[in-house]
C-alpha cells in the first residue's frame, strides 16, 4: 500500500515539475499562468459534473432495493464494510462486461455495473468488482485523476500556445529557448504528460485491487472476475467508450479495442500482473 502511494506522489510531483519547465520555456510566467487557469477551469467543471456526464453517456439507470435487490444489497454491505456512505447504484445497458465508480467525494459517489458484467460473473465475483470500485471512492481517486488531468491539460495548452505563437521571445534579454529545442518540447511534452497521467492511473488501479480484496475479504474472487472480464471485454465492443475514450480510465478493465503501442497509453495495468498480485494476497 505504502509503495503505491509513494509512487503516486512521485508521479504527481513529476507532472507538476514538467508543467513548470514547459511553461517557463515556452510561455514564460504569463503563459504558464494562462495555461493553468484555462485547464484548471475546464477540469473543475468536469470534477463537479463528471458523474452526471458519464452516467448520461452510458445511459445508466439508477436502481434501488426493489429494482435490483441483489446488486443494491451487495453494495450496501460492502460500503458498510469500507466505512463509506451508501453510494447511488446504477446499471448501464452495455453488453461489454465492465464497471466504474464516479463522483467527486464519498458523499457524492455512484457505482455502476453493466448488464454484461452482471450476466457474466457469479455473485461472489461481482462482489469483488464492486469492492474494487468502492475502494476508488474511499481513496478519492476521482480527485487524484482530476488533478493529474488538470496539469496534463495545462501542459498540452502551453504546447499549443507555443506552436501558434512561437513561444517566448528569442532575445537574449528574455532568455529565449533554442527554436529546435522549443519545437521538441512542444511535441514531446504533451506525450510525456499523458504517459505520467496514465502511470498515476495504473498505480491507483493496483491500490483499488488491494483495497477491494480487503473489503470483500476475497482476493481470489476479484482475480477470477478480472480474468473473465478481460477475456470477454476485448471480444465485445463498447461503442460509448470508443466515442469517449477519456472515460476508459474509469473502468475496471480497459474497454477500448486498441492494442500494441496503444497499451503504452493505457490507464490500466496488465491484467496478468493484477491477477498475480491478488493471488499472492489469497495465498498469504
Amino acid at each position: 500500500m505504502f509503495g503505491n502511494w509513494v509512487k503516486t506522489a512521485m508521479l504527481m510531483a513529476g507532472i507538476v515539475a514538467l508543467f513548470g519547465a514547459v511553461g517557463l520555456a515556452l510561455g514564460g510566467q504569463s503563459g504558464m499562468l494562462i495555461g493553468l487557469l484555462i485547464a484548471g477551469g475546464m477540469n473543475i467543471f468536469a470534477y463537479w459534473n463528471s458523474d452526471r456526464l458519464v452516467l448520461r453517456m452510458y445511459d445508466a439507470q439508477e436502481v434501488d432495493e426493489t429494482s435490483a435487490p441483489m446488486l443494491y444489497r451487495m453494495v450496501a454491505e460492502l460500503a458498510h464494510n469500507a466505512g463509506l456512505p451508501m453510494p447511488k447504484v446504477y446499471i448501464a445497458n452495455q453488453a461489454q462486461p465492465n464497471a466504474f465508480a464516479t463522483g467527486r467525494s464519498p458523499e457524492h459517489a455512484a457505482v455502476c455495473a453493466t448488464t454484461g458484467i452482471m450476466q457474466l460473473l457469479t455473485e461472489r465475483e461481482l462482489r469483488g468488482v464492486m469492492a474494487h470500485e468502492l475502494t476508488h471512492v474511499k481513496h478519492r481517486d476521482t480527485l487524484i485523476s482530476t488533478i493529474s488531468a488538470t496539469v496534463a491539460g495545462a501542459i498540452s495548452m502551453l504546447a499549443q500556445f507555443g506552436l501558434f505563437f512561437g513561444g517566448r521571445s528569442s532575445s537574449s534579454r528574455e532568455g529565449g529557448v533554442n527554436p529546435l529545442l522549443g519545437l521538441l518540447i512542444m511535441i514531446l511534452a504533451p506525450i510525456a504528460a499523458m504517459l505520467i497521467q496514465m502511470a498515476i492511473s495504473r498505480a491507483r488501479e493496483f491500490e483499488a485491487d488491494r483495497g477491494g480484496a480487503e473489503i470483500s475479504n476475497d482476493p481470489e474472487a476479484l482475480a477470477s472476475a478480472l480474468r473473465k472480464i478481460h477475456d470477454y471485454a476485448h471480444q465485445i465492443p463498447n461503442d460509448t467508450a470508443e466515442q469517449h475514450p477519456e472515460t476508459a480510465q474509469m473502468m475496471i478493465i480497459n474497454p477500448l479495442s486498441g492494442s500494441g503501442v496503444g497499451n503504452l497509453f493505457s490507464a490500466h495495468p496488465q491484467t496478468e500482473e493484477r491477477i498475480a498480485r491478488l493471488m499472492s494476497m489469497a495465498r498469504a
